[in-house]
C-alpha cells in the first residue's frame, strides 16, 4: 500500500487528491467515479484538518491500494487526533424541512452513500477511517 503523510491543513488537500489520482491513473475510472472518490477524500480530509487536532496542526497519513477480485480502491486515513468515530452518528434527516434548516453535517453521509464500504477503528492512538470503491 502506497502512502503519503501531510500536515492536516485544508490547503494540503490537493496533495492528497493528486496522490490518489496518481494511484488510479492506470485504471479506467469513469469521470463520475473519480469525482465520487475525490469528493469523499475532500470530506474526510477537511474534517480531519478542521477537528482532529484543533487548535494545533498534526499529520494525516493517507494510504491507497488497488486490490483485485473485485477490482477496488482502498483508501485509508490515519490521524493521531482526538478519537472520533464519524460513523457512530446517525444518518441525517433528509426531509425538505430538515435540509433547509441544516448547516453542514452531510459530509460523512455523502461518503457513506457514494463509497461501497466505509469503516472506522481506533488503534494504537490513531483514528483509522477506510473507504473502498469498486472500480
Amino acid at each position: 500500500m502506497n502512502s503519503i503523510t501531510v500536515p492536516a491543513e485544508e490547503d494540503r488537500l490537493y496533495e492528497v487528491t493528486e496522490f490518489v489520482d496518481e494511484q488510479l491513473a492506470a485504471y479506467d475510472c469513469s469521470p463520475k467515479m473519480l469525482m465520487q472518490i475525490e469528493i469523499a477524500i475532500e470530506e474526510i480530509f477537511i474534517n480531519i484538518a478542521s477537528y482532529a487536532y484543533n487548535p494545533i496542526v498534526g499529520e494525516t497519513e493517507v494510504s491507497c491500494e488497488v486490490l483485485q477480485d473485485p477490482l477496488r480502491v482502498v483508501i485509508q486515513f490515519l490521524d493521531g487526533g482526538k478519537p472520533f468515530d464519524p460513523l457512530a452518528k446517525e444518518d441525517p434527516d433528509r426531509s425538505e424541512e430538515a435540509i433547509d434548516e441544516r448547516e453542514g453535517g452531510l459530509g460523512i453521509y455523502m461518503v457513506k452513500e457514494s463509497m461501497d464500504d466505509v469503516s472506522y477503528t481506533f488503534e494504537d492512538g490513531k483514528n483509522i477511517l477506510t473507504i473502498q470503491k469498486k472500480l
